[in-house]
């Protein structure tokens, strides 16, 4: 930088001349020169504070708006987090065949507690169990004093009790969110949904999982995040379910059954339109399954449509005769040896009465005649009767789309003999689960197709093989027919609706072996309408009492059969059948002109 001198030459020689002191003139050059310092410094400063102020002014506008946006936002826990794997929580929805909601996820919380940052444990203890009575106030107090640094309260919370712990004020207890899963139903299939649990679990969220039903059936499905915004649809329908359980839980409790269960599927396509397994539970809340006892069938998870193993009694009768049918043995109007009782080797078989000397073909399924059909069963032979029972489905777990189904293995007879083969077809020696039988009677409904039961929605009729002939199956379910109209089922007829369809009655085994003598399994198998059926119905009744007369009445005409008839009667019109006038044969009359 060129500085101006203080005694500049050309300043001072003309100064001296005219006797002026040049001193002077340096003072003079000094103050010059210290005011443009002063200015510069001056400038410094003012730049500075310049910069400071814009900084506060920054620091004031940040801190401004950073309490605006507290002020305007919802308070919220400070939450512990740490690093590692996402949890998906996200879970696709259940819906019927109309689309109504079965099963989805609800946003709520979670609650925990961090001791350390406790102010008052004891305090805290006893807010929490006036909040959630299930809690043991002592050892939320040795939890709390003790070393542990965290621990779960409650896996989930509703929000009045999310809002009652927040009043409680202390900062060691703490919300999580956290999405469950909601049956808006209730009860309302809870066999068929099954219910669902948390798998891996963060303070910030928890993986949802199936445990039972078509949740842990379709668990992959149902968390995949390709089918996100697609449900799993049904081919349950909602307000029949609703109506189904109704009837059945007052059938049961009427008949003073143990248990009941009840099975509606559409013929053609195979879809279960109503499952219902009494007693149930809540999905909600669903209870731990049994620790100790040899019954499972005690449990309310107990599913008996597809678990519970049956000797379904003389619903099977009309498999005998449907084979014999079909195989040309017999005709509708053959007659039946049925004199008794009918030995082999220590083994006696009798009937329920005396029918005489005789019954046609269709008289012994009417009558529901045991001898009648082992004697049919022995033209048919043993590996004859397996093989049509195998075409059946009664051989093997059904595939339907529950996982307690593949479980259910039908109990066979080790040695498949003579005997096996007459007692199996009046319903004895074979244990079947109600599914089993509705898919059979399926096979007769719809004019001899196998079709594979389904809990999905289907479109159109899924006919599987051929099991019998077309008029092998027409004969069967006129045979079935007249049960209704004058044998064993004559409570099953429903004005409008032409029922069809087979009683049975079988001794209840005991747990431990043998056979209860006062205990019984009631069902009743029916198809409607008869001369077009388009769904078949199976209602089982576990230790059925109908005790308006004198003595107890046990059979399946006294207890199933009433309850399947209320049980058509509500639903029908639900399913869009109209009631119709069953069409009827016409008389050979020939016309003559006058």
């Amino acid at each position: 930088m060129i500085r101006t001198p203080l005694r500049p030459l050309a300043r001072i020689l003309p100064a001296r001349d005219k006797g002026e002191n040049p001193d002077a003139i340096e003072r003079e050059n000094i103050r010059a020169r210290h005011k443009q310092i002063q200015d510069r410094s001056r400038a410094r400063a003012e730049g500075r504070l310049l910069v400071l102020g814009l900084f506060f002014f920054s620091a004031f506008l940040v801190v401004g708006a950073r309490m605006g946006m507290l002020a305007t936002s919802d308070p919220t826990e400070p939450m512990a987090s740490a690093a590692g794997t996402p949890i998906a929580a996200q879970r696709g929805d259940i819906v019927d065949r109309q689309g109504r909601i079965l099963a989805t996820n609800f946003e709520t919380h979670s609650l925990y507690a961090q001791p350390p940052q406790m102010v008052d444990p004891v305090q805290a203890a006893k807010g929490l169990v006036e909040i959630f009575p299930d809690l043991n106030e002592e050892r939320l107090i040795r939890d709390f004093t003790g070393k542990r640094k965290f621990l779960w309260i409650k896996k989930k919370i509703s929000p009045e009790q999310k809002q009652a712990v927040h009043d409680l004020g202390d900062p060691g207890l703490m919300f999580g969110p956290r999405e469950m899963r909601l049956y808006p139903n209730g009860r309302l299939a809870a066999h068929v949904l099954g219910g669902a649990s948390f798998g891996k679990e963060g303070v910030n969220a928890a993986e949802v999982i199936g445990v039972a039903g078509v949740e842990r059936q379709f668990d992959g499905y149902l968390r995949d995040p390709a089918n996100a915004g697609k449900p799993l649809q049904l081919s349950l329908d909602l307000t029949v379910q609703a109506a189904a359980e109704r009837v059945l839980w007052g059938g049961m409790r009427l008949m003073n059954a143990r248990g009941a269960t009840a099975v509606l599927m559409d013929v053609h396509t195979g879809e279960v339109v109503s499952m219902v397994s009494l007693p149930d539970f809540d999905p909600n809340d669903r209870p731990r399954p049994p620790t100790s006892g040899n019954d499972p069938s005690v449990s309310p998870l107990f599913n008996r449509a597809v678990q519970g193993l049956y000797e379904l009694g003389s619903t099977f009768k009309i498999f005998a005769v449907a084979q014999a049918l079909d195989l040309g043995l017999i005709t509708p109007d053959t007659l039946i040896d049925i004199r008794g009782p009918l030995r082999w080797g220590r083994f006696a078989i009798r009937d329920f009465h005396y029918y005489g000397k005789e019954l046609s073909a269709t008289e012994v399924i009417v009558k529901s005649s045991n001898i009648g059909s082992a004697r049919i069963a022995q033209e048919i032979g043993a590996d004859g009767q397996r093989a049509f029972l195998n075409g059946l489905g009664f051989l093997d777990p059904t595939p339907f789309e529950l996982v307690e189904s593949s479980g259910a293995q039908p109990l066979l007879p080790k040695n498949w003999s003579e005997l096996s083969t007459m007692t199996i077809s009046y319903g004895h020696g074979l244990s079947a689960s109600p599914l089993h039988l509705a898919t059979a009677y399926a096979a007769i409904a719809n004019g001899g197709h196998y079709v594979s039961p389904t809990i999905l929605k289907r479109e159109g009729p899924q006919y599987g093989p051929r099991v019998m002939s077309e008029n092998a199956a027409a004969a069967s379910r006129a045979m079935l027919r007249l049960v209704v109209t004058s044998g064993t089922a004559s409570f099953g007829e429903v004005p409008g609706y032409a029922v069809a369809g087979k009683t049975g009655t079988a001794d209840k085994p005991k747990p431990s072996g043998g056979y209860y003598e006062d205990k019984v399994i009631a069902t009743f198998a029916t198809m409607f309408p008869a001369y077009d059926p388009k769904y078949v119905l199976v209602v089982t009744l576990d230790e059925p009492s109908e005790n308006s007369g004198s003595e107890p009445r046990r059979t399946a005409g006294w207890t199933a059969v009433p309850v399947a008839a209320e049980r058509i009667a509500r639903i029908a019109p639900l399913l869009g059948l109209r009631p119709d006038i069953e069409p009827t044969v016409l008389a050979g009359i020939t016309l003559a002109a006058d």
